[in-house]
């Protein structure tokens, strides 16, 4: 639901309010516009899904405007292309994320009654007018005064010819201190590795500079004030931005030589061990959530455990994976970018018009979501990710390491990802994998390291811790043992 919104969209409209009533004849819009304009808040649910979403409406020369918000999700001020209101019935559509809102409004106008659309399923939707949006707690996010001072940097990445705009965050007192660069995981990320309303790096660089610890955290290349071409980047190009980051700290007087180090959460505990093994600079890695198995095999797991979560029955996780399993072969394929992505695109309505399970209505749905769907699979980081294999680095890492990961995650898998580390690190040429190294299972933890009931991606906003303190103590007590 709402999965195509993308953060970046511009904050929510200011409601606005018509002036004196005057004896002029307005158009419709801005007759009935009092009793629409406002902030709608509803609860949509969908299957074994919950989420919150926000509509809202105001008028400019009187017509009327709206955005959408799904807070829950942290995607804001989704643009609407459509919204109009005939006598009490009110359709909003966006054509961004393919949905549409229709419902009567009440004769109070305090209420509408109606359902979402999307994706070729409708579901029920009452919307209440509210005085204010859904206020998102996240009490762990830091609050001055800091006992530790910051300092904005640009990090150049001479080789790929970007620089990475970053926060450098250092204790109080003299140093030098243990330092560590942080790896984001999937994804455009800010330095942050902001989601859904959380902001975890931002968390862990306060956590680690009042225990003594240098940090530093970099906006992806091509996301927020880094320059660079994100889209064309794969995980070896976000590797060697990590590895400049580190030459940066390097220069620092503030970064202890021989004590610094990374951190990676998720694609950034893959990215840790290709820099721990090609830079003796790396002093240690933690790897949160990192993965241990091929990126092939992390993505049938993962997505076979979350659709279950979800409440797909066992045969549609089946459809998926066989589905997947075709797409990714292409993938993994010879070609250009177009070359594949008309390839997938055949064979995904192949696949579909040859789908006995599937009716004919939605077989039509499929046809035209056909080139979303395929999309990804074509592109540069995907068709990388798919072959990378995380032993064949980890095999190569001497330097103490810290693997992290929640029982609970269904991203990347507790048991079969820690399992992937530790055999990996087993084949650690002479003298062997580093004695301090520690592999360890938070139970209870999901992929942000959230105390979480399910696990599922879908609980990830309407958690408001953003990490747990057994992890962040975790990873200061690792860093400070060295």
């Amino acid at each position: 639901m709402l999965s195509n919104a993308r953060k970046a969209f511009a904050g929510r409209r200011a409601c606005t309010s018509l002036g004196l009533f005057t004896a002029i004849v307005l158009p419709l819009a801005a007759q009935t516009a009092p009793s629409i304009v406002g902030i709608w808040v509803g609860e949509l649910k969908a299957q074994s899904q919950s989420l919150v979403l926000v509509i809202n409406v105001s008028q400019e020369s009187g017509e009327l405007k709206a955005t959408l918000d799904s807070p829950s999700q942290g995607a804001m001020g989704i643009p609407v292309s459509a919204i109009s209101l005939d006598k009490d019935l009110l359709r909003v559509e966006s054509k961004l994320i393919k949905a549409e809102f229709a419902g009567r409004l009440s004769s109070d106008g305090k209420k509408i009654d109606g359902s979402w659309s999307q994706g070729g399923a409708s579901f029920p939707l009452v919307l209440e007018k509210k005085d204010s949006a859904p206020v998102q707690l996240r009490p762990q996010d830091p609050k001055p005064p800091f006992p530790y001072k910051t300092e904005e940097v640009a990090v150049p990445n001479r080789k790929a010819g970007v620089v990475l705009a970053g926060t450098l965050t250092i204790p109080a007192g003299s140093g030098p201190f243990p330092a560590v660069a942080f790896a984001t995981g999937s994804g455009p990320q800010n330095r942050d590795e902001e989601l859904l309303g959380h902001k975890p790096f931002l968390v862990i660089a306060d956590y680690l500079a009042r225990r003594g610890i240098v940090s530093l955290r970099c906006d992806d290349r091509g996301v927020a004030k880094s320059t660079g071409d994100f889209a064309a980047a794969t995980t070896i190009d976000f590797a060697d931005d990590v590895e400049a980051a580190l030459d940066y700290l390097a220069s620092r007087p503030e970064a202890k030589k021989g004590a610094i180090g990374i951190v990676g959460h998720s694609e950034g505990g893959i990215i840790a061990p290709i820099v721990a093994s090609r830079d003796a600079k790396v002093g240690f890695v933690v790897l949160l959530a990192g993965p241990g198995i091929s990126g092939e095999e992390l993505l049938y797991l993962q997505g076979k455990l979350i659709a279950k979560a979800q409440g797909a029955s066992q045969a549609d996780i089946a459809d998926a994976l066989a589905v997947n399993k075709i797409l990714y072969g292409i993938a993994k394929g010879e070609g250009d970018a177009t070359a594949v992505r008309e390839k997938a695109k055949k064979a995904y309505i192949d696949w579909v018009d040859a789908n006995p399970r599937m009716k004919a209505d939605a077989k039509a749905m499929a046809r035209q979501s056909a080139d979303d769907i395929v999309a990804p699979v074509a592109t540069p980081w995907f068709r990388a990710f798919l072959s990378l294999d995380p032993a064949t680095y980890l095999s190569k890492v001497r330097q103490p390491l810290l693997a992290l990961d929640g029982s609970k995650d269904l991203q990347v898998p507790a048991k079969e990802n820690l399992d992937g580390i530790r055999a990996a690190l087993t084949r650690v040429p002479s003298p062997g994998a580093n004695p301090k190294n520690a592999i360890i299972e938070l139970p209870g933890l999901n992929h942000l390291f959230q105390h979480a009931k399910t696990g599922s991606p879908s609980e990830y906003g309407k958690i408001e811790e953003t990490i747990a303190p057994e992890a962040l103590k975790a990873i200061g007590d690792f860093i400070l043992s060295l």
